[in-house]
């Protein structure tokens, strides 16, 4: 690297090729790209090699050529001792993939075939109804517009929240007639906007597979077919990177491959090791005399002070190997360090280096890593999906490219592939013209049958002189011949849907919002509004048909070869229209099965051209972020940049083939980050993930578990030291950041920062076979009230669960308790929590049953849902059954059980009281009623009437409080109020006195002063503003009013002696803190004493 290089972190970097662009906007292609994507030939290849990234019918209809091909013989992943070849290895994560990506749909097809009327099931969801009813002239390819009915579901869907024909998906469609018995066509879901789902019928856009299995007819009815589980746009990518590798060279290989366990330095660091550390040396002496530092051999012994041991090692590895392994558990940052790393290789980049790539499994990880990388560098750009983040949307490569001056490349094939698509489409719109909507009430015209070779001119003919003696009122001067041949014997084409009401009860919402919206930016468009598929758009309709009567096909047929079909009886007519329609469809269709072809070939051309315009939008970039599966997606983009360094974070959350599509040609470097302890990649079948094909296990973990070096962060910063003890049996023990020992606890919970409540309430299932607890999910509504009301906020409160219904239970207890109205809830499944945390945790366990605890025996997902918490973790489930069931639990229940100096298990949940420090024991949903978010004791304090608050202790505001004694307030008559407090009241009193200082007051402030009477001013002083001001005959009178006011006054004074000219009206202040009488003759209710 070159060590002149005077870039500081922190400031954005300038490239000299960015002023050479600015100079010249006539760039020259990049070839590198279209070879990459060009179609090898593979007519000796093995069959591996062969086949399409989409899977062909017979794969899916299962038809294997032979009995002896029907069972496929898979090869495990080898997670114990080195591969014999690169190739085995890559040919069979190649097989396992593909099965765990076609079983799903395979398997669903089946099901339909053995019993084509079926309603939904687990696995399967059905729609009938199928028509196509349009055509989008998309630049990623031929959409087909279809429209479907969802009554098989049997139950209210939505949409916005179900993964359903999610846009990526994969589908499988047979004629409602055959019902996948020989005949099935495979497509991909193009788009799903919402308002087109939300319609009656719903409409969605597919991409046929194969393009020789275009069909158009618009009459014709399908049934479609899709797996529940997995979602295809995921895997297909990374089948063809790995098919891609098998001809590339596979850097290093000999250590993912063949366990080498010698990691030399990449190439670049061994010809240049000179590093300057200054972003993290600082403090380091060894560093601190230009901050430059040959990495290989004398790195300095003593971290900086922002970072630990063992972080300090990982930074080393990081840079210094060609393959590093950095292991951090929950809290022990990892994220930092990798940012760090990045840090130190982007402050020692060459010119002309290419960027370095950065990838995480999910899109929220990677916007939250991009966020600190934007602290110092601003020169990156996100590849793939939109972003919530603002900041970051701005640097996806769809802004990039718009805020871009436009450029020529030359040599590229886009404007040559734009004017092709726009010749390509006006030819296949051409083509289906006669059913476009404005022909829908008529039938297809005679001459396009002639067109086609149907009818004959003689044939034609004769129907139009047939025609000329025949005359309806309906018919005009242009009617067509065949119209009038056919009279009544057409009738509309029409298809029913009938609106389905199943209640709402059975709504399915069977997806976490953000892991649906996870789902549909794994299609990677850019664009913003990306599902909708853009371009052109035909609508394909065919209103009419022929009359249904008893006339065969073979009739019909014979009858058209008539000359003059004017002779054909009427009744036969209608059968003759439909068979001509139907040859008709057939012609039009061989004919348009080349055009489409030409379309899709077409599209590959616009994709190369896009990324030979991308190229120069990438190349000047210092980072480059994507999801695992960019890597896959853009692999043949990512490739030509012919980048060097690859950081992946969660790395052990991916199965292994994701991972491997990052080794580029080019690639010197890759750095794994991870925890194999935490939750790891997902297979769609269960059976492919554990043993013995072991597909779910992570590159990451494999090398880890064989011995690769690896270096493991122990020292935490997220949990309390008590939290972080259930984590023992796990990790073993990890140091805790002096931070974590300063915590504050729990306010409500006096010192217990965990605790595990048990019970033996039963567990349910709900329709989509998800596990619920309706007891327990109420149970924690009432204590996340309590948490509440103890003055601790709900953005401060997640509660977890390992079941999706579980999840949907709590949200509905919790939004219907009357105190949570309005308030946002933090409800989340612990497969979407990787990587979060929070100060206070709720783990809903939820089972309770004898023989299984299902994904709770999954140490992963337990690893996960331990380590989230800050300063409050509570657990409420079935100690016995997980205790019974599973060793990983045993060892965390001992833990709990046997804490000092207080026991963290029970079948009582202790709360403790802020005002009273007293504890009390909650053992069922009655025993919240008994306090009010503190203790059973009274709570003694003031009201701000005055009187003592008549409830139990309690943890909310005393605004809150209804008092029912008496008033008692002294008035300026000097007489005690006699309404109940509970009454919002002004204090006033009929008393003679009362009527007077009434009047005075009236006439004091009509003369504009604004200065209350009965403010701090005596009221000798008040009589003497008065008589200023007054005139007339008004002093006589008001003189007499204050002589006998004054002796009223006197009278009614409870201490004899006081002063003659004392004032009757006390001051605010004097109110404020007169003596308060309490009227014991009403008695207080229980209700009262309860009451909230």
């Amino acid at each position: 690297m070159d060590s002149g290089d005077s870039h500081r972190p922190g400031t954005p970097r300038s490239d000299p090729r960015l002023s050479e662009r600015d100079m010249d906007t006539h760039l020259l292609v990049n070839k590198e790209i279209r070879v990459y994507l060009a179609q090898p030939s593979i007519d000796f290849a093995e069959e591996w090699l062969k086949k399409p990234d989409i899977p062909s019918s017979d794969e899916i209809m299962g038809n294997f050529g032979s009995a002896e091909d029907e069972y496929v013989e898979l090869t495990p992943n080898n997670i114990t001792g080195p591969w014999d070849s690169t190739d085995e290895y890559l040919k069979a994560h190649y097989e396992l993939l593909r099965e765990d990506a076609i079983a799903p749909l395979r398997d669903a097809v089946a099901y339909v075939r053995d019993d084509p009327q079926m309603t939904d099931s687990k696995l399967v969801s059905i729609y009938d109804k199928v028509y196509f009813t349009g055509i989008t002239f998309a630049q990623r390819g031929l959409g087909i517009r279809i429209r479907f009915s969802t009554r098989r579901a049997e139950k209210n869907i939505a949409w916005e929240y179900s993964k359903r024909l999610v846009s990526g998906s994969i589908v499988a469609l047979s004629p409602a007639d055959d019902a996948f018995q020989q005949k099935c066509i495979v497509a991909i879901v193009a788009a799903r906007p919402l308002e087109g789902v939300q319609k009656h019928p719903p409409e969605i856009d597919i991409f046929l597979a194969r393009l020789e299995d275009f069909e158009f007819d618009p009459q014709k009815e399908w049934i479609m077919v899709e797996a529940k589980d997995g979602y295809y746009e995921s895997v297909r990518h990374t089948m063809a990177a790995l098919q891609k590798l098998k001809q590339e060279k596979f850097p290093l290989s000999e250590h993912i491959c063949l366990l080498d366990p010698n990691v030399r330095a990449p190439d670049y660091v061994e010809q240049d090791p000179i590093f300057d550390l200054q972003s993290v040396a600082s403090e380091t002496a060894e560093a601190a005399e230009g901050h430059k530092v040959d990495i290989l051999k004398s790195w300095p012994r003593e971290p900086s002070q922002a970072m630990d041991i063992t972080q300090w090692q990982a930074l080393h590895e990081m840079l210094t190997k060609r393959l590093s392994l950095i292991q951090g558990p929950p809290g022990t940052g990892k994220t930092y360090v990798s940012v760090v790393a990045l840090r130190v290789l982007l402050s020692n980049v060459k010119h002309g280096d290419s960027p370095i790539i950065l990838a995480s499994q999910t899109n929220h990880a990677l916007d939250q890593l991009l966020r600190l990388v934007a602290t110092f560098e601003t020169n990156y750009i996100r590849i793939g999906s939109r972003s919530n983040d603002p900041e970051i949307k701005r640097r996806t490569l769809y802004c990039a490219r718009k805020n871009e001056p436009a450029v020529t490349v030359h040599g590229s094939v886009l404007g040559a592939a734009r004017k092709e698509q726009k010749v390509l489409t006006q030819a296949i719109a051409r083509t289906l013209q006669p059913f476009n909507a404005e022909n829908t009430n008529a039938p297809l015209p005679a001459s396009l049958f002639v067109e086609y070779g149907l009818l004959t001119e003689t044939q034609l003919d004769n129907l139009k002189k047939g025609a000329e003696g025949w005359t309806r009122p309906t018919d005009s001067e242009d009617t067509d011949p065949l119209v009038v041949w056919l009279g009544d014997k057409l009738v509309p084409f029409e298809v029913g849907y009938e609106r389905e009401s199943f209640g709402f009860e059975e709504d399915e919402v069977d997806l976490e919002y953000e892991q649906l919206k996870e789902l549909e930016a794994e299609q990677g468009i850019e664009e913003d509004d990306y599902e909708i598929l853009k371009g052109q758009f035909i609508n394909l309709q065919d209103g009419v048909c022929g009359c249904k009567i008893s006339c065969s096909e073979t009739s019909a047929t014979d009858n058209l070869k008539q000359k003059d079909l004017w002779k054909v009886r009427e009744e036969a007519r209608g059968a003759m229209y439909d068979v001509l329609r139907k040859q008709l469809m057939t012609k039009m269709t061989e004919g348009l099965r080349q055009q489409v072809l030409l379309y899709s070939k077409n599209c590959e051309n616009l994709l190369v051209g896009k990324w030979e315009r991308d190229y120069h939008v990438l190349r000047t970039a210092k980072v480059i972020g994507m999801t695992a599966t960019g890597l896959s997606k853009y692999r043949g983009l990512i490739s030509s940049l012919r980048p060097k360094i690859v950081l992946i974070e969660e790395a052990a959350e991916a199965i292994e083939a994701p991972i491997v599509a990052a080794c580029f040609d080019s690639l010197q470097h890759m750095i794994l980050v991870g925890d194999h302890q935490q939750l790891r990649g997902h297979c769609t079948v269960q059976e492919l993930g554990g043993e013995p094909y072991n597909l779910g296990v992570s590159m990451f973990e494999r090398l880890v578990k064989n011995g690769m070096n690896y270096v493991m962060l122990n020292r935490q910063r997220r949990m309390a030291p008590e939290i972080r003890q259930l984590l023992e049996p796990i990790y073993g023990e990890l140091n805790d950041h002096e931070s974590v020992r300063k915590r504050p606890g729990v306010r409500g919970m006096g010192i217990i920062r965990s605790y595990f409540f048990t019970h033996i309430w039963p567990e349910s299932r709900d329709s989509l076979a998800s596990k619920y607890n309706d007891m327990e999910a109420q149970m924690i509504a009432e204590f996340v009230v309590y948490l509440v009301q103890n003055g601790n906020t709900m953005k401060d409160i997640t509660i977890l669960t390992f079941y999706n219904g579980q999840r949907k239970k709590l949200l509905t207890v919790l939004r219907h308790h009357p105190y949570l109205q309005g308030q946002y809830m933090n409800v989340v499944t612990v497969d979407s929590y990787q990587g979060e945390e929070n100060e206070i945790v709720i783990l809903s366990l939820v089972r309770s049953g004898e023989n299984d605890i299902g994904f709770l025996s999954i140490a992963n997902r337990v690893c996960v849902a331990l380590s989230r918490a800050r300063r409050g973790f509570y657990m409420f489930g079935n100690a016995y059954s997980l205790a019974k069931q599973n060793q990983l639990w045993r060892d965390v229940l001992t833990l709990m059980a046997n804490n000092e100096p207080q026991r963290r298990l029970g079948t009582q949940l202790p709360v403790t009281c802020v005002k009273h420090k007293r504890t009390t024991l909650i053992q069922g949903l009655s025993d919240w009623n008994k306090i009010n978010g503190g203790c059973d004791c009274h709570c003694d304090e003031t009201l701000d009437c005055g009187h003592p608050c008549p409830i139990k202790c309690h943890s909310f505001s005393h605004d809150q409080v209804e008092c029912n004694d008496i008033c008692n307030k002294r008035m300026a008559c000097k007489h005690a109020c006699s309404r109940p407090c509970a009454i919002s009241h002004i204090c006033r009193c009929t008393c003679e006195v009362a009527s007077q200082l009434d009047g005075l007051r009236l006439h004091y402030e009509a003369q504009g002063s604004t200065t209350p009477l009965e403010g701090p001013s005596p009221y000798p002083e008040a009589v003497r503003h008065y008589q200023a001001f007054a005139s007339g005959g008004a002093k006589e009178h008001d003189a007499l009013l204050l002589k006998k006011a004054t002796e009223t006054a006197a009278a009614a004074r409870p201490t004899p002696g006081t002063e003659a000219d004392e004032d009757l009206l006390l001051s605010e202040t004097e109110v404020a803190s007169s003596p308060q009488e309490r009227n014991t003759t009403v008695p207080l209710s229980e209700e009262n004493l309860m009451e909230i």
